[in-house]
């Protein structure tokens, strides 16, 4: 057919089985104006979690946070004992992981609080706060995306230098871990 419309219940391949191809090389197919269903993929595994009390953090001590309420764990990658986020078999590439958390951790010019992401024991990435003379609550947080393979162990932890032992603010709107699989 040159020009027209082409209405059909179910499109499949002359032997049952392989490839239908939509379109040549150069040319765009539209489907603005269709339901689309399994196009583009889904960000799983994917976990939300949080914490139900404050936890306590040593003065120049890297200590992993912990989390022991899940908002959602799909594809059940992450472990509320432990607090580690394994890639599940067969779901190696590329995450994005967010990590805050909320309290006083630096309220001078010269303390320091990292927010980090550990993959296999090792820290593979970090963010540093510095706050000048802040002695109210402050949000801290760490962004970044990591490639990994089935088994590795990903957790979060924090190190401040604020001088003594500190806590956070369990409030499950500003202390959380979240993680997903990137598409592509």
């Amino acid at each position: 057919m040159a020009d027209g419309t082409l209405k059909v219940g179910t499109i499949t391949t002359s032997s049952g089985s392989g490839t239908i191809t939509l379109g040549q090389s150069g040319e765009t197919v539209d489907m603005s104006n269709a339901t689309q269903t399994g196009v583009g993929g889904v960000n799983t595994p994917s976990f939300h979690v949080t914490q139900s009390s404050s936890q306590s953090f040593a003065n120049g001590t890297t200590v992993k946070i912990t989390y022991d309420t899940e908002v959602y764990d799909e594809g059940s990658g992450f472990n509320t004992s432990n607090n580690n986020f394994t890639v599940p078999a067969g779901e190696a590439g590329k995450y994005l992981f967010y990590i805050q958390t909320q309290g006083i951790f630096c309220d001078s010019s010269t303390e320091f609080c990292n927010i980090s992401l550990y993959v296999n024991d090792t820290q593979t990435k970090f963010t540093r706060h510095n706050k000048d003379a802040v002695a109210t609550d402050s949000a801290f947080s760490h962004t970044s995306v990591v490639d990994l393979s089935a088994g590795d162990v990903v957790d979060a932890r924090l190190y401040h230098s604020q001088g003594s032992t500190r806590s956070n603010d369990n409030d499950a709107r500003v202390t959380y871990f979240l993680g997903y699989k990137l598409i592509g």
